[in-house]
């Protein structure tokens, strides 16, 4: 993967925002930014990781809402929400309220289907929220570092009966960001194993794709491509996702924009004060503030 020992680098960082790896590579902070303190934390399941910390901007709003998935290749003990804090506040000083999700992975309770699982109740707590605060519902983007790529796409998709949590209608939200994490989990398992540094696909669905094929099909978006209007990729250690997956995002509609970001960390693109990050901030805070303001 070339980002040495990624899950000690999580596992430092977990429960602190400055932690940072081992070699020199900045994780999810930088000196100048501390993560601002939740304006609540709200609670979505009642197992110890079901909630998700909201941060409001100043002023009187609407604001656009991202909802933030945090990596971790899906194993228990490797990070949680605490170390995309950081891109949180960063996003709360420019206008954007966040809602910061931690979930479940493989060890307590995760993987196929309870991780699925958190991520439909946590989807609730956008109307919740909405309903509560100055938030523009029309603005919603869902946003994933690394494993966290799949619930950023995966809550867009329509599902059907061979789902983890059965048939469903695609979540109503305007846009996603990826933030180096891979598009269709099955077609890129050997490389985002090769990040992980351990095998994590496999474990996180059950088995490989030979063992549970239905299960990769369930979630691969040459069948069930994500219903947004904007897609975008900022890449790093991964490459930019498999044209099948592309054409089928493309073919639904989706407006996708990949930008690829060579010798950058898997960090760098979401820790403000990186150059990573700063070159690719505009084209972020433009997605996330697009769409029509509700009225």
């Amino acid at each position: 993967m070339r980002h040495a020992a990624l899950g000690i680098a999580l596992l430092m960082a977990t429960g602190t925002s400055s932690a940072a790896p081992a070699g020199g590579d900045t994780f999810g902070t930088d000196a100048h930014l501390e993560p601002s303190e939740p304006d609540a934390v709200l609670r979505y399941a009642d197992h110890h990781r079901g909630f998700a910390e909201l941060r409001l901007p100043v002023g009187e709003g609407p604001f656009p809402l991202a909802v933030i998935f945090h990596g971790g290749c899906w194993k228990t003990g490797v990070a949680n929400q605490a170390y995309m804090a950081p891109l949180a506040t960063r996003w709360q000083g420019q206008g954007i309220a966040t809602l910061n999700v931690d979930y479940r992975e493989v060890g307590d309770g995760g993987g196929w289907p309870g991780s699925f699982a958190d991520w439909q109740a946590a989807a609730a707590l956008i109307d919740r929220v909405s309903a509560a605060h100055p938030i523009d519902r029309a603005r919603v983007t869902l946003v994933g570092h690394s494993a966290g790529a799949l619930p950023a796409q995966w809550l867009a998709m329509a599902q059907g009966s061979d789902s983890p949590l059965g048939a469903r209608e695609p979540l109503a939200v305007r846009a996603a960001i990826v933030l180096d994490g891979p598009a269709d989990i099955g077609a890129e398992r050997t490389a985002f194993d090769a990040l992980c540094e351990f095998s994590a696909v496999d474990p996180f669905m059950g088995g490989d794709p030979g063992a549970v094929p239905a299960r990769y099909g369930a979630i691969t978006p040459a069948d069930h491509a994500p219903q947004l209007e904007e897609l975008l990729f900022v890449q790093a250690v991964l490459p930019s996702p498999p044209e099948p997956a592309q054409a089928a995002i493309r073919a639904a509609g989706t407006r996708l924009e990949i930008r690829e970001n060579p010798g950058a960390s898997h960090f760098d693109v979401l820790t403000p004060g990186s150059e990573a990050h700063a070159a690719n901030e505009p084209a972020m805070l433009n997605l996330l503030r697009g769409g029509e303001v509700a009225r």
